[in-house]
């Protein structure tokens, strides 16, 4: 062999190798929110620094406003490998994890630092339910949780000051026996809605009011028919970046390492912008969107739920999920 052939052959394989070691993976990331919400920025981070840090070997396509379908949809095709990435709320995951209704206990964190503390990178709770996963058959990986937001109630009725001003109310809640049994105590009639829906049953009459965080409710132009919003701050949203196990298991170690690496660190951004949104947000809302923003004094809230943050974490087994976040 002449010494082009012995170059040619030597290129050939390097290509080889690195082709063998890089992949040229595609992925899709779902999220279930439209524009501007911390999931769609931290799934645009996301995109990039793996796209950088893989040299370009591994892309990811986003689909928001739940282009792929709702979150229990989703969750049942990564189950199956034909969508890889998700980042979205862990109330919506109650379904297929059912240690995740804890998130939904109110007033369970006293702000963004505690709840990091209790369930970022390297904290029993991330084990916990990274062990969760795999308990419940999911065939996926949990990468990271965060948090992306208060959760706070709006409805199309009236300004909320008081417990006594939703008493009665038609209230959408999510998929999580949780939230539906919170809003009950408080003394309205939870409505299961998808979100996708709710737009059109808060429009109907079939739904009167919502919670959901601040980036939500503007996202998908709730205040058009819920035009009373009340800062209830109920929850701070915790939202879960995950993987299916047929992508995770596409990778090498060091890509699996990068993508457990960007995932914290796109957590740590959805923080940082559900932080910029709720102050950005409430003040757009009022100013160019003629939403009504009340303040209630949330003692009152916190006074009638004491009994049933007790009674629910017995009744759901969340007492395991309980010990892992206050060790």
């Amino acid at each position: 062999m002449n010494a082009f052939g012995t170059f040619a052959s030597a290129l050939a394989l390097s290509a080889l190798a690195t082709g063998a070691f890089a992949q040229d993976i595609t992925m899709r990331l779902h999220t279930l929110v439209q524009d501007p919400h911390p999931y769609n920025d931290m799934a645009a981070f996301m995109a990039e620094e793996v796209s950088a840090r893989t040299d370009g070997a591994i892309a990811i396509e986003l689909f928001n406003a739940g282009q792929l379908g709702t979150d229990p949809a989703v969750i049942g095709e990564m189950g199956l490998g034909t969508i890889d990435l998700m980042i979205s709320s862990t109330n919506n995951a109650a379904e297929a994890v059912p240690d995740y209704q804890i998130f939904s206990i109110p007033y369970l964190f006293a702000g963004y630092d505690d709840l990091m503390a209790r369930v970022g990178p390297g904290s029993a709770a991330e084990t916990y339910f990274r062990e969760a996963y795999a308990a419940n058959g999911l065939n996926m990986q949990l990468l990271a949780l965060g948090g992306s937001g208060s959760r706070n109630m709006s409805n199309a009725l009236g300004p909320v000051n008081a417990l006594a001003d939703i008493e009665g109310m038609k209230m959408r809640t999510p998929p999580s026996p949780m939230i539906s049994r919170t809003w009950e105590t408080l003394g309205t009639l939870p409505v299961s809605v998808a979100w996708g829906e709710l737009y059109a049953a808060i429009q109907t009459g079939v739904a009167e009011g919502l919670e959901s965080s601040i980036p939500g409710y503007a996202g998908a132009k709730l205040f058009e028919v819920a035009p009373y919003l009340a800062l209830t701050g109920h929850t701070i949203q915790v939202n879960h970046v995950s993987m299916s196990d047929r992508a995770w298991g596409q990778l090498s170690e060091e890509q699996q390492q990068i993508f457990l690496d960007v995932a914290a660190e796109a957590s740590a951004l959805g923080i940082e912008r559900a932080k910029f949104y709720e102050e950005e947000l409430v003040s757009q809302l009022q100013s160019e969107n003629g939403v009504t923003v009340t303040t209630p004094d949330v003692t009152e809230f916190q006074a009638a739920l004491v009994e049933l943050r007790g009674e629910l974490a017995t009744e759901l087994d969340l007492t395991s999920a309980m010990g892992a976040l206050f060790p």
